[in-house]
C-alpha cells in the first residue's frame, strides 16, 4: 500500500505528526487506494510560512504569464482526462460518464482562467481635476485558504483555485479527507504546467486543518464549500477576524413540472437531478414540486423509470448511480428515510442497496416519497443522498411559493411549454440559478455559480464575478499639473 504525503514548501513531506488514514474506494472499501497524512495546525504553519514566500514570487508574474501555466494546465488535464476521470470514480464513486465530465469543468475552467490574465480590467476615468488622471486596477490580495467537498474532487478546486492564481495568489489547499488522490494529482499537474513551487500548498486531513488555515493570521482570504453549519463557523471566525470569506453551502432544490410539461422531457431531467452523483450535489433536485393534472401520471413514469436504474461500481460498464461516499453518509440517508416514513408515503426504495457487486460497498436505493407535505423535515432540510420528495400544488403560482419557502436558495428549475410563465419564474424564484427546460443541475464554468438566502454569503464560484473575489482594487491618481490641486475642496 502506497503512503502519500502532503506537498509543503515545495517538496512532498510527511505530516509532522505521522498520522495517516486508508483511503478507500466507496464502491469496494477492500480496495484501499492508498494511506494519506491526517495533518494538524503543525503543517498548516509550515504551508502557510511557504506560501507566503511563493506570494512574492507569483504577485510580480505578469498575469498574461500567470494565464499560460493555467493553459498548460488545461492541455494536461486534456491528455489525461481518462486516467483522472477512472481514479477519481474509484475514490469517489459516481460513474466514470460524470468524473470525465469533472475533468472537462476542470478543462474548461484552465482555460477559461488563461483568456483572464489578459482581462483584469479596471477602470480609467476622467478626473475632476486638470492635468490629472484617475484609474482603479486589479491586484492579489495574498493567501488563499481553499477547503473543498469530496463530490467534485476535481471540479471544485479547479473553481477556487486557478482564479486564485491568475490574481496572484498564493494557494493552502485543504482537500476533502475522503477525496486526498484527485487532490494530490491536479497538484502534481499545477506543478509540471510551470507553477512555482512554493505558489500551492497541499495539507491532507480533517477538520482540524481547515480550522487551522481558517484561523491562521496571515490566510488573507477563505473559499469553503460544505455543509452550513460548518460554514457558519467558519463565517464567525472570518468575521472576527477580518477575512475575506466565499462560502458555498446547502441547496434543497426543487423541479417544478407543469400541466403544459414535455413529461419525457421532465422525466429525463429528475433522474438526471435527482439521482446523479447519488444525489450528492448542493444541486442536486430534491425536491419535485407536481401540478395536479399531471402529478398521477408523472409520478407512476418516474416510479418506474426509477426501478430500472442499475447500481454498482461507477467503473463497470452499464451502472446508472454509484456509492454514498461513506457508512456516515448511508447511516444520514437511513436516518432521512425513518423521518420521511413517519410524513408522508414512501413510493420507491427506502432502505441500503443489497446485491452481487454491491456487498462491500456503500449503496443506498434510488427513493422516493409522495404527499410529502409543505415545512415537513423531509421537504425543508437538506440530505444529500438519492432520496426525492415529491409535493403535489395546484397552479404555478402555489409551485412558486413552494420552491422559495426553504431556508436555501441554490437552484430551481421549472418545466413548462409557456413561455410567459417561463420568463415568471426567471423573475419570481428565490434562488441563484434557474432553469428552464432543464433539471437543477448543470453549471457552466463562463457564469457565476450560487445561491441566496443561507446558501451563501453573497459571493460566487466560476464566470467573471469570482475573480473580483480574489482580487481588490487600487486606485491610483497621476498628477502632472505641476501645482497643489485639491480634489473635494470647493474648486467651482
Amino acid at each position: 500500500m502506497k503512503t502519500w504525503q502532503n506537498f509543503i514548501g515545495g517538496a512532498w513531506v510527511p505530516p509532522v505528526a505521522g498520522k495517516h488514514r486508508d483511503n478507500v474506494n466507496p464502491a469496494d472499501t477492500r480496495d484501499v487506494i492508498g494511506r494519506f497524512p491526517l495533518s494538524d495546525a503543525t503543517d498548516v504553519n509550515r504551508a502557510v510560512a511557504s506560501a507566503l514566500r511563493g506570494f512574492q514570487q507569483w504577485r510580480r508574474t505578469p498575469a498574461p504569464a500567470r494565464g499560460d501555466v493555467l493553459r498548460r494546465v488545461g492541455d494536461l488535464l486534456v491528455a489525461r482526462k481518462e486516467e483522472v476521470a477512472d481514479l477519481m470514480t474509484r475514490e469517489m464513486g459516481k460513474p466514470l460518464a460524470e468524473t470525465r465530465g469533472d475533468v472537462q469543468e476542470g478543462i474548461d475552467t484552465a482555460y477559461y482562467a488563461a483568456t483572464e490574465g489578459r482581462r483584469l480590467f479596471g477602470h480609467t476615468v476622467p478626473s475632476e481635476l486638470a492635468n490629472k488622471w484617475a484609474m482603479s486596477f486589479r491586484r492579489p490580495i495574498g493567501i488563499a485558504g481553499l477547503i473543498t467537498p469530496f463530490n467534485f474532487p476535481l471540479a471544485i478546486p479547479t473553481w477556487k483555485a486557478f482564479p486564485a492564481l491568475l490574481c496572484g495568489n498564493a494557494v493552502v489547499f485543504k482537500p476533502c479527507r475522503d477525496v486526498p488522490h484527485t487532490a494530490t494529482v491536479m497538484v502534481e499537474i499545477l506543478l509540471e504546467a510551470g507553477l512555482p513551487p512554493e505558489v500551492i500548498q497541499l495539507v491532507h486531513g480533517a477538520g482540524e486543518v481547515g480550522a487551522a488555515i481558517v484561523q491562521h493570521p496571515d490566510v488573507a482570504l477563505v473559499s469553503f464549500t460544505g455543509s452550513t453549519e460548518t460554514g457558519s463557523q467558519v463565517g464567525e471566525t472570518c468575521g472576527r477576524m477580518h477575512k475575506r470569506l466565499s462560502l458555498e453551502m446547502g441547496g434543497k432544490n426543487a423541479m417544478i413540472v407543469l400541466n403544459d410539461a414535455d413529461l419525457e422531457l421532465a422525466l429525463d431531467g429528475v433522474l438526471w437531478g435527482a439521482f446523479g452523483t447519488t444525489g450528492q450535489r448542493c444541486t442536486a433536485t430534491s425536491r419535485l414540486i407536481v401540478q395536479d393534472g399531471v402529478h398521477d401520471e408523472f409520478v407512476a413514469m418516474l416510479a418506474r423509470r426509477t426501478a430500472t436504474l442499475v447500481l454498482g461500481d461507477g467503473r463497470e460498464k452499464g451502472t446508472d448511480v454509484g456509492p454514498l461516499i461513506n457508512a456516515e453518509s448511508v447511516a444520514n440517508v437511513d436516518r432521512y428515510v425513518g423521518i420521511g416514513a413517519s410524513e408522508c408515503e414512501l413510493r420507491l426504495g427506502g432502505a441500503a442497496a443489497k446485491g452481487p457487486g454491491l456487498e462491500h460497498g456503500f449503496f443506498y436505493q434510488p427513493t422516493i416519497f409522495t404527499g410529502v407535505q409543505p415545512q415537513s423535515r423531509l421537504e425543508q432540510e437538506e440530505i444529500f443522498g438519492p432520496v426525492l420528495s415529491v409535493i403535489r400544488v395546484k397552479d404555478a403560482a402555489e409551485a412558486f411559493t413552494v420552491n422559495n419557502d426553504v431556508r436555501y436558495g441554490l437552484s430551481s428549475s421549472v418545466y413548462t411549454s409557456d413561455v410567459n410563465l417561463a420568463f415568471r419564474a426567471l423573475n419570481e424564484l428565490d434562488t441563484g440559478i434557474t432553469y428552464i427546460n432543464a433539471p437543477t443541475i448543470g453549471a457552466e464554468a463562463h457564469l457565476p455559480f450560487g445561491g441566496v438566502k443561507l446558501t451563501g454569503n453573497g459571493h460566487r464560484e466560476g464566470g467573471w464575478e469570482v475573480y473580483e473575489f480574489y482580487s481588490e482594487t487600487k486606485v491610483g491618481y497621476v498628477d502632472f499639473s505641476g501645482r497643489l490641486q485639491r480634489a473635494q475642496i470647493d474648486n467651482y
